[in-house]
């Protein structure tokens, strides 16, 4: 069975064609600049040399259509028809409270996920698009929506809730929703695959950390708490979004510095983080370097994102009572050795310490890297959001 799973921005379509077969991918790629000058498509067959197709993508359809043409040309294709394509599975942001699992993708699907474009105004119109695209190109195929917010729909509502007036809750749905949900999930299972443990019987925090990041605290299998809240601003300093913030900052910026709501949305998700900080970038490579030829706002900006990493993962370790592993994954928590030794230096009083000698030079790659006679496991996990993905279309359509 071959599933090819679609992410979708307003811009731009990432795509992996995967036999689920044996979990192999076959075809992985880019549709980027879509409605705009100089669009392309990146397209790699696995173990082959990557193409680019230059092409103008006017909208989602012809970028869809062009990806379809790339997967079965002839001679930079992996499949010879579309027909060889079983499913569609679907990356959507944000389900709200409607979806606590993946679905198959009906009209009644499509109304319930347009209804959650005030939450995610940036970020579910285009899914939409990619799955309008896809029906229009595969209308005999399924197609399968998987949530970013679905995983944390186990929060209990202590957890979930702010405190506001309930009625607000009731009205607008202003809660804590969380994201990166299946990133978390992923890691979480190959954790306890790793402890040799059944998931339910695991507590483990997971932390996405990347140029986006939030940290998950997972009871017994079910996500229990996170660290993004109503949008994906909440919590950890990230790449260019503040994280946490007192929310009496706002009315002080409209008021002393004139600026509109627009302009200090705009200040709080794209001019802040490390960025913000640093002055230098978002990319924390750039402000690493920075920092060792004497930035000292550089060092701060690290500084804070060690800072607030530690608060969570402290915290996290009181609201589960037990932990039995923490994960780092994504860009950040995947390749760079140098922030998990210093989120993990100061965390000894949580019998967690690292092995230098498994942690060294280690990026990219599933390893344990804590000292073998600690409670606490810390792993090193890649994300496979993709695979996550595939893997839940199979089971919903196969």
């Amino acid at each position: 069975m071959k599933v090819l799973v679609v992410n979708c921005g307003s811009s731009s379509l990432k795509y992996q064609l995967i036999d689920m077969t044996n979990e192999e991918v076959l075809a992985k790629g880019l549709a980027e600049r879509i409605g705009m000058d100089n669009s392309r498509v990146k397209h790699e067959v696995t173990g082959k040399e990557k193409q680019v197709i230059e092409k103008a993508l006017p909208d989602h359809t012809v970028a869809i259509e062009t990806v379809l043409g790339a997967i079965t040309d002839p001679e930079i294709g992996v499949i010879a028809s579309m027909d060889e394509i079983s499913a569609v599975g679907h990356r959507v942001v944000h389900g709200g409270e409607k979806f606590a699992e993946s679905v198959v993708i009906t009209d009644e699907v499509i109304k319930a996920i347009e209804d959650c474009i005030d939450l995610a105004p940036l970020h579910n119109p285009a899914n939409l698009m990619g799955i309008a695209a896809i029906q229009k190109a595969l209308p005999d195929t399924p197609n399968v929506a998987v949530f970013d917010t679905a995983f944390h729909q186990t929060m209990p509502p202590e957890n979930y809730l702010y405190a506001l007036p309930y009625e607000l809750y009731e009205q607008y749905g202003i809660r804590k929703y969380g994201f990166h949900g299946t990133s978390h999930k992923y890691v979480a299972e190959r954790a306890a695959e790793m402890l040799g443990k059944p998931l339910e019987e695991c507590n483990i925090i997971t932390c996405h950390l990347g140029n986006g990041a939030s940290i998950c605290a997972i009871k017994n299998g079910q996500s229990y708490d996170t660290s993004m809240g109503f949008t994906p601003l909440d919590g950890l300093v990230m790449g260019t979004r503040s994280g946490l913030l007192d929310p009496s900052i706002t009315p002080f910026l409209m008021n002393n510095a004139d600026m509109t709501v627009e302009e200090v949305d705009t200040l709080y998700n794209k001019k802040s983080g490390v960025l913000g900080v640093s002055g230098v970038s978002s990319d924390f490579r750039d402000i690493e370097e920075a920092a060792d030829n004497g930035n000292e706002r550089a060092r701060l900006a690290l500084d804070l994102f060690v800072n607030r990493v530690q608060f969570y993962l402290g915290g996290y370790t009181a609201l589960l009572e037990e932990v039995d592993a923490i994960v780092f994954t994504a860009g950040l928590g995947e390749n760079s050795p140098r922030a998990r030794n210093r989120i993990c230096e100061g965390l000894q009083c949580l019998a967690i310490e690292l092995d230098e000698a498994l942690d060294t030079g280690l990026r990219g790659k599933e390893a344990l890297i804590s000292k073998a006679q600690k409670d606490v496991k810390v792993f090193v996990i890649p994300t496979d959001e993709e695979l996550m993905i595939a893997r839940d279309t199979v089971a919903l359509t196969k």
